[in-house]
């Protein structure tokens, strides 16, 4: 059963059928999937998702696919962890994160993503995938099209971290470095698109790709025991992750499955790259667009396509946005190890830095919830923590050598 009516325009309101569309042909609006809440009402329930597997396909009436999904079965429901020694060291009463560093299959929020893009991919009849990408993309473009038999191409940035790179070619996917950013990598990507008619997943069926998103605000409400953060802070690279963290909670409230809706959105950048958590320091309604310069390059994005919906988001909920520089994200990344167990990217160190500075202004409560968004693995960007941590000590396989280290340890400890 189909709970999609269309896709219908943000800026004007136009509608439009279930199609590869992605802007208005009156306004050049972007265009957002609508579905028929009425008829989801009557067919979803939280017992009828508590009795669903365990993955983001249990809400499937809140996704934009008539059929079954092709990919990502078994995708999503990542845990959501109760962080007591970060929250001691951050003094917040109560911490969570939402812990996207082990999602199926390749370890970031964007198999959640993709998982939809592709699906709907397969039902509009498309054969090749593609996409622009920061990384974390490029490598669930990859792994879920081998998964269904479907061609990709990859654009990325030349100088992407080594990790991501290799993750995206093992799957045999055709990748493309391109000499440029990533804005520029889109705009080419746009050209490609038009021209070759492929479904790239955040360009051709962008409408249908970003709800995907929605999952993580989905699984949080229903760890929670079906209620809504009080706080949650989430890193914003196009601006769509916070948006549709919104919409989902939205939805939850819309549809009776959670009472209150009164979560306040934080939005986390990085300085090198920050024309949407500037905008709204200063108070602005609209962005300029910046040229990155960050070791965040997964979020790395200057002009953000969903930079002024969430900037509108961001003051609708009465959250904040906030950056930090590249120091501070190797400090978060490090805090969050040596607290929680969780290495995360240089996202989750933007996340965790952030949510550090807003605490510590006083912006972000210390007595209400917190959920923080960690949305990639650590193995993935390992050259930013290069010379960043401590060095390796190496000793003779001896006892009394080791005693020696131990007893060096122990002096430096107390100097």
């Amino acid at each position: 059963m189909s709970f999609v009516q269309g896709l219908r325009c943000r800026e004007c309101g136009e509608l439009y059928p279930k199609a590869a569309l992605h802007v208005c042909e009156l306004c050049f609006g972007p265009l957002e999937v609508v579905y028929d809440y009425e008829k989801i009402k009557k067919s979803i329930s939280r017992d009828i998702i508590a009795s669903r597997k365990k993955g983001m396909w249990r809400y499937r009436e809140l996704l934009p696919i008539d059929g079954e999904p092709v990919v990502g079965h078994d995708t999503g429901f990542t845990p959501l962890v109760r962080s007591h020694n970060l929250a001691r060291k951050l003094g917040v009463k109560e911490l969570y994160i939402k812990n996207d560093t082990v999602n199926h299959p390749t370890f970031s929020f964007k198999d959640r993503v993709v998982s939809v893009a592709i699906s709907k991919a397969k039902e509009l009849g498309f054969d090749t995938v593609a996409c622009a990408s920061t990384g974390n993309l490029a490598n669930s473009v990859a792994a879920n099209a081998a998964a269904c038999g479907m061609k990709s191409y990859v654009f990325i940035p030349y100088n992407l971290e080594h990790a991501k790179v290799l993750n995206t070619q093992v799957y045999g996917a055709n990748v493309v470095g391109i000499r440029g950013n990533y804005d520029e990598v889109n705009r080419l990507c746009s050209e490609i698109a038009g021209k070759y008619g492929w479904a790239f997943v955040n360009i051709t069926i962008r409408p249908y790709y970003a709800e995907g998103s929605k999952t993580l605000a989905l699984e949080v409400a229903e760890q929670l025991g079906w209620s809504a953060p009080q706080n949650i802070v989430v890193p914003m690279a196009s601006g769509s992750l916070l948006t549709k963290v919104y919409k989902g909670f939205k939805e939850l409230h819309e549809l009776g499955l959670i009472h209150d809706m009164n979560t306040k959105i934080y939005g986390a950048q990085a300085t090198g790259c920050s024309p949407i958590s500037t905008a709204v320091k200063e108070h602005q309604e609209l962005f300029k667009p910046v040229i990155p310069k960050t070791i965040a390059k997964s979020l790395a994005i200057g002009n953000p396509a969903d930079g002024f919906y969430a900037i509108d988001t961001i003051n609708k909920t009465g959250g904040w946005a906030e950056d930090v520089s590249d120091d501070e994200v190797i400090e978060g990344i490090k805090l969050l190890s040596e607290t929680e167990g969780i290495f995360a990217e240089t996202a989750g160190g933007v996340t965790v830095g952030v949510a550090k500075k807003l605490i510590e202004k006083g912006i972000l409560p210390k007595n209400e919830s917190v959920v923080l968004l960690i949305t990639g693995n650590g193995l993935k960007t390992q050259e930013a923590l290069l010379n960043k941590v401590d060095s390796l000590t190496v000793i003779p396989a001896r006892l009394d050598a080791f005693d020696d280290m131990l007893k060096e340890k122990e002096k430096a400890k107390s100097r």
